[in-house]
């Protein structure tokens, strides 16, 4: 008993010597001060860890689980992105071109002769679950005095227009108005004290390419560290889409301007594509950061809308393109020789390291198999075409930009879901 006595009064006089050690007490305040200040990185790092081979957005679900506007989630184990195109005449196209004033002309196929219609009744349907329908009244209610921004090159603007026809019908005549400013474009919807916007910013950076009107240079210099040039114009907006790709993609390495285009002597280096759009999309992530409040707003970034110049790329007769196709690919593994898939990795790597939630719209494996909805000839030349070109239509086919209503239509019905049901 004495024994145990005495063994009993040493353990608790070594319990009484530990409680009262600064060093271990120091070493505790420590360690709940670097958890705290840290615990979002932590719980990156666990993140990381997800042995799941199936899921790599675990950590991005995990951390970004309450967005701002969703209602609801999309089924589980549902890629939205992964599907196919089936023909559908009862409810495609969501609109009529005649019935929407806002589209470009370089856009409204049918008014520049175009003899099909057939590209406008494909809807897309992913694998295994079903696209959520377009809501257009959802959709206005959530924009109430609120800001929709797009920003980037005119895939970007082609979108922008799409989102406009899909709403403005439920908006009377005299509520409702589209202005230019420069690069910025707005479309108020006055009864709701909305407006969904456009600004020209091609490669996100201050480029000598961003004048909205005249930017066709043959030599394209962006510059370095410089997207607060754009980004003042872009404060205070609800929900953000950036796009940008076809104009890094020159065939050539992309000329980075170190200091200002007033300088008198210009110091510029070249970067491989690659590299310049990893600073791009650096440069991008940062300015959301810093300006974007994950509480109340929401980012998405449009992938590279694919161009079918080749049409030897689908099994088509070398020498043409586009031009004349009136049906989608259906070859579910094609993937054009236009894409280039060390964007698509720069951009995963990029985004991955993001702690700002980006919605991605992944548009373009889908996009790829439409090769049929393209302008092609279809539109609002830029200058009077030569004989030769007239006799051969193939040499000024625009295998870039898309009819609408279009494709660019069901860009917009991703956004819906994915801003709705992430």
């Amino acid at each position: 008993m004495k024994q145990s006595l005495t063994a009993s009064s040493s353990s608790s006089s070594l319990i009484r010597r530990a409680r009262l050690s600064p060093y271990l007490l120091a070493l505790l305040v420590f360690t709940v001060f670097v958890v705290i200040l840290h615990g979002e990185d932590f719980m990156c790092l666990l993140g990381q860890l997800d042995p799941s081979p199936d899921r790599p957005a675990t950590r991005t679900e995990k951390k970004w689980e309450e967005l701002p506007f969703s209602i609801g989630r999309t089924p589980e184990g549902c890629d939205l992105f992964s599907g196919r195109w089936v023909w559908d005449d009862s409810t495609r196209p969501l609109y009529e071109e005649s019935e929407c004033p806002y589209i470009q002309p370089q856009l409204t196929c049918q008014e520049h002769g175009r003899p099909d219609k057939d590209y406008q009744h494909w809807r897309w349907q992913p694998h295994g679950c079903d696209l959520p329908s377009f809501n257009a009244t959802l959709m206005l209610e959530t924009l109430r005095g609120k800001r929709m921004m797009f920003v980037g090159d005119s895939l970007n603007r082609g979108q922008y227009v799409s989102m406009v026809c899909l709403l403005h019908r439920l908006i009377p005549e005299d509520q409702k108005s589209m202005e230019t400013f420069g690069s910025l474009t707005v479309f108020t919807a006055k009864e709701y004290n909305a407006t969904i916007e456009f600004y020209w910013a091609p490669f996100l950076l201050e480029s000598n390419s961003d004048d909205a009107v005249i930017h066709r240079v043959s030599e394209r210099i962006v510059r370095r560290g410089s997207i607060n040039k754009h980004g003042k114009n872009w404060k205070g907006v609800d929900i953000i889409v950036f796009n940008t790709y076809l104009w890094w993609m020159t065939g050539l390495d992309i000329k980075i301007l170190q200091g200002s285009f007033e300088d008198e002597t210009k110091d510029i280096v070249e970067l491989s594509p690659e590299d310049a759009y990893r600073m791009a999309m650096k440069s991008m992530l940062r300015w959301v950061r810093k300006n974007m409040n994950r509480k109340n707003t929401r980012v998405f970034f449009t992938s590279m809308s694919p161009t079918h110049q080749k049409s030897i790329d689908w099994g088509g007769e070398p020498g043409r393109s586009c031009y004349s196709e009136t049906s989608p690919v259906d070859n579910a593994t094609y993937w054009g020789s236009d894409c280039r898939r060390s964007i698509m990795e720069v951009i995963g790597d990029v985004f991955s390291k993001s702690k700002f939630p980006i919605t991605f719209l992944n548009i373009t494996q889908l996009s790829n198999y439409r090769k049929d909805a393209h302008t092609s000839i279809y539109k609002k030349q830029w200058s009077p075409l030569t004989p030769e070109q007239i006799a051969n239509p193939v040499s000024y086919a625009d295998c870039v930009h898309w009819c609408m209503p279009g494709l660019q239509d069901t860009w917009n019905e991703l956004l819906f879901a994915k801003l709705f049901y992430p």
